[in-house]
């Protein structure tokens, strides 16, 4: 991946994984399993599990652990009403700033 879109993929990966979050309760390696199926083939699952525990830090995701067949319990994590408001949030910003760069990419101001 282009170091450009890694820099701007730092920037809205929170909101990715929220959204993914919203879809189904899951855990980290699912979640960098999808993200790599849809061509973000650069990010670590470090990444993700990192980002995890900082939503968890600020209350926007439930975990839960559940028994693995591979070692101890696994967290499985899903988006909790704090989670859904920001991510409804995060899809209002994205909204303006899309219609806004749009603008730019058609040549308005």
């Amino acid at each position: 991946m282009p170091k450009q879109a890694t820099e701007m993929l730092k920037g809205i990966l929170e909101g990715m994984v929220l959204a993914i979050l919203a879809g189904t309760a899951t855990h980290g390696s699912e979640i960098t399993a999808w993200l790599r199926d849809q061509g973000f083939t650069d990010i670590a699952e470090g990444t993700v599990y990192a980002l995890l525990v900082r939503v968890e830090q600020r209350g926007l995701v439930d975990v839960e652990k559940v028994p693995s067949e591979k070692g101890p319990p696994r967290k499985v994590y899903s988006l909790n009403a704090d989670g859904r408001e920001y991510l409804d949030e995060f899809w209002k910003t994205w909204g303006f700033l899309a219609e806004r760069l749009e603008q730019l990419r058609e040549g308005g101001r």
